[in-house]
């Protein structure tokens, strides 16, 4: 085994490069948001590239998409690849800057509600606002771990200045998780 102390990389699947492609640079509302982040989870469940979640980056101010995720666990054998985390990287990488909230307002939205680490990093993550579409219940209902998270995280995240908003098509959001556990998709 060769120790490789200085690259750290996660991919996220071929697919989202062409998927991108096909689809708007602005998107005008929560709900459109949402649905890309739904749609991104979708096909990283039918693709077989990971995990049912997905997530995309937008700068508030005007729907510009600026990056997106999708969880790649598995595939990257990284703990980390949730796909809020790759999002908020890739959105990171996108602006050049560890704090986006210095180079403007942007928002972050998951096709679930963050699970304990996600949390963590979305305080840290210079994110303005968070929108998620299914429940973390609905989320360990098919089996994963979210991990120890306050009771009151949303106040927590407010506290923080960024803005929640919860439950935005939730019902085709928790869709893709139950589609995910009909394919027998790997639960870690």
């Amino acid at each position: 085994m060769k120790l490789d102390i200085h690259t750290f990389t996660v991919t996220l699947p071929n697919w989202t490069a062409a998927f991108l492609q096909s689809r708007p640079v602005t998107y005008p509302t929560i709900e459109d948001r949402m649905r890309l982040a739904i749609e991104l989870s979708r096909l990283n469940v039918e693709r077989r590239s990971g995990g049912p979640f997905g997530a995309a980056v937008f700068d508030n101010q005007n729907g510009n998409l600026i990056s997106v995720g999708v969880n790649v666990v598995v595939a990257s054998r990284c703990s980390q690849a949730h796909a809020e985390m790759t999002a908020i990287a890739l959105a990171q990488q996108t602006l050049s800057t560890h704090n986006p909230a210095s180079k403007g307002t942007f928002q972050l939205v998951s096709s679930c509600q963050p699970c304990a680490m996600c949390l963590g990093a979305i305080g840290w993550s210079g994110m303005k606002s968070l929108v998620c579409g299914a429940r973390g219940e609905d989320a360990e209902a098919i089996g994963f771990d979210e991990g120890a998270k306050p009771a009151e995280w949303v106040k927590e995240l407010e506290k923080r200045g960024i803005e929640v908003t919860l439950d935005i098509l939730h019902a085709e959001a928790k869709a893709v998780l139950n589609a995910y556990k009909s394919t027998n998709g790997i639960i870690y």
